[in-house]
């Protein structure tokens, strides 16, 4: 008898729904959020991956971000331990200059007479919006057919405070989508109760997206719960979906989040929340805190709310990726069945993506 394999098995060959969603990458023919922009300052240089491929996102004295293929075309190093002069990413080695276009203009020495071959690295399409640098890893020629989701309470004049989160975990990207909208990990949360009582409405595919509603009671916890306005607001029930790749909720209309995951391989992924509060209330008084005040408010509680209670979500992810790793033999049990589809979705995906002629199913399509 042939003995089992030590690890994972990959796409290919997984068995299981759970083994395929494991092992499955995302389509790169979407925009991903890679960074916040606040993180990459004029002049400077950041490593972002995706699903294995290693990019360059610098960021000109201009003050407008460029990306390219983390390589430079003579020895193969990786542009992003070099710097920025001007709007061009210079190589460490030998000084190779390559700005958004991806063919380096010439070279800091004598050639010899014999003149630059036509070299390029591949370039990305950037864009910036809700305070996040987006790239477009797939067909660039889709970029513009593909949107990055509207958020409309994050525009304007009247747009509603929010200060983005990101966190790298170690766990795959799957995981985290089966986390965010799988509301029976209560236990987990039982310090802050964000939700309790979960009961699910709705749980329905529609195209690539899967829409959910769960009947719970948001936001109780013994601290957090004192700026909500539960007198006016219906916070007992939550409407969620994983719009592949993203997810979101909302609860009346008036507090919603979006997440966006950047996954970089079968155990890493890199993940974005937005919350955002169309108002929040003086604690112990029926008084809204000005809008003017809210940033302020964001921050605070960002750090001593939402990052902790974040943080358990990791521990757990963590914690699932290595048992994942150690048995992913198991048989699975699943009762909520919010997470058969979200995983039905991201296996489809993948497999479109590779039936569509990558090949290896890599981020260039």
């Amino acid at each position: 008898m042939t003995p089992a394999p030590d690890a994972p098995p990959g796409f290919e060959t997984a068995g299981t729904l759970r083994q395929q969603a494991r092992a499955a990458g995302m389509d790169p023919n979407y925009w991903y959020a890679v960074e916040e922009v606040r993180r990459v300052k004029p002049g400077s240089v950041v490593e972002v991956v995706f699903w294995k491929h290693s990019i360059a996102l610098f960021r000109g004295a201009d003050g407008k971000f460029q990306a390219v293929e983390n390589r430079c075309a003579h020895r193969q190093l990786k542009l992003s331990i070099g710097d920025v002069k001007g709007c061009r990413l210079v190589c460490a080695y030998h000084g190779w200059e390559y700005g958004g276009e991806g063919r380096p203009p010439g070279v800091p020495y004598d050639t010899d007479g014999r003149g630059m071959p036509r070299l390029a690295i591949r370039t990305y399409p950037v864009k910036i919006r809700y305070g996040l640098v987006w790239l477009f890893p797939g067909d660039p020629e889709l970029a513009e057919e593909r949107r990055i989701p509207d958020i409309p309470e994050l525009e304007g004049p009247g747009r509603w405070a929010c200060v983005p989160l990101r966190f790298t975990w170690s766990a795959h990207h799957s995981m985290v989508i089966d986390n965010v909208s799988d509301f029976t990990h209560a236990h987990l949360h039982r310090r802050y109760r964000p939700f309790d009582g979960a009961n699910l409405t709705r749980c329905e595919t529609v195209g690539d997206n899967v829409h959910l509603s769960y009947d719970t009671r948001v936001g109780r916890g013994r601290i957090s719960g004192l700026f909500v306005d539960h007198k006016r607001l219906n916070t007992n029930r939550m409407e969620l979906c994983y719009e592949y790749p993203y997810q979101w909720s909302n609860t009346d209309d008036s507090i919603k989040h979006w997440l966006f995951v950047l996954p970089m391989d079968e155990r890493t992924t890199r993940v974005f929340f937005l919350f955002y509060f169309e108002s929040l209330k003086i604690p112990l008084l029926p008084v809204r805190i000005p809008r003017f005040a809210m940033t302020a408010v964001m921050k605070i509680s960002n750090r001593l709310l939402i990052a902790p209670l974040l943080s358990q979500d990791r521990f757990a992810l963590e914690a699932e990726q290595e048992g994942y790793e150690e048995h992913w033999d198991a048989r699975p049990y699943e009762f909520n069945p919010v997470v058969q589809a979200f995983q039905e979705v991201t296996v489809r995906k993948w497999r479109e993506h590779l039936a569509n002629g990558s090949g290896n199913g890599d981020a260039r399509g």
